[in-house]
């Protein structure tokens, strides 16, 4: 991506229940052709670096983004919201993606957790209106501790889904999701991504740059979703301010 070419965020407010609310930033170019609702992964926020980049990119291949916080983020905590306050936060995020949308093909999903709590709502019931589920690095098990359990729902998800692993992501064993997805297809399709860790960084002997990763993840998203029918193929303008 080059230097000089970064859209505005738009701030937005989400009412998730009575008495809370969160932050989110709308990353639309001029002729969007879909909407992704990225939600961030444990230990960051909407604001990173990475989050940035990747919706900045998107936005250049024609894929607005709704970025939003969780409640804990919201609060500067650390502690994890519990699970069902994650998911009536992904649930409201979703929601408020539809109205961003104005009638635009609308996706889900995002980076480590955010991603996997997305695919959590999705198996309990379907998010009105989500065509497709985008994980940025799905989290399969802890580091350290390889297991399966934590893909045991997304048998449950109904829609197409798009898995973007780095070969040496250290909280999903490509040995175990590789038969994951395998079983989930054809509604599950995933790419791996030579020498990128679960942050998607690749060490300087791999011979690529972050930078570049970073517009590959990108460029895969329109192409799947234009594979999947999503959206219709082409490629789309790149938008410059």
């Amino acid at each position: 991506m080059k230097a000089g070419t970064a859209l505005e965020s738009v701030s937005r407010r989400i009412e998730v229940e009575s008495g809370i609310e969160v932050s989110a930033l709308v990353l639309a170019p001029l002729r969007p052709r879909a909407l992704y609702v990225l939600a961030h992964g444990a230990g960051a926020d909407m604001r990173h670096r990475f989050m940035d980049g990747i919706a900045q990119r998107l936005a250049a291949l024609g894929i607005a983004t709704l970025r939003y916080q969780f409640p804990y983020t919201e609060q500067g905590k650390r502690r994890i919201d519990p699970e069902p306050l994650l998911l009536t936060t992904v649930r409201a995020a979703v929601a408020a993606g539809a109205e961003e949308a104005e009638g635009r093909p609308l996706l889900a999903g995002g980076k480590s957790m955010g991603g996997r709590m997305t695919s959590r709502a999705a198996a309990a019931e379907p998010l009105e209106g989500v065509a497709g589920l985008v994980f940025l690095g799905f989290p399969l098990h802890p580091a350290g501790q390889p297991g399966t359990s934590r893909a045991e729902h997304l048998a449950r998800v109904g829609i197409p889904m798009l898995f973007l692993q780095g070969a040496r992501d250290a909280l999903a064993d490509l040995a175990l999701l590789t038969p994951i997805v395998e079983r989930l297809a054809p509604r599950a399709t995933m790419r791996v991504f030579d020498h990128a860790d679960h942050g998607f960084h690749v060490p300087k002997k791999s011979g690529r740059t972050d930078e570049q990763v970073l517009d590959e993840l990108a460029s895969a998203v329109p192409e799947w979703a234009a594979h999947a029918g999503i959206i219709a193929p082409g490629v789309a303008q790149r938008e410059r301010q």
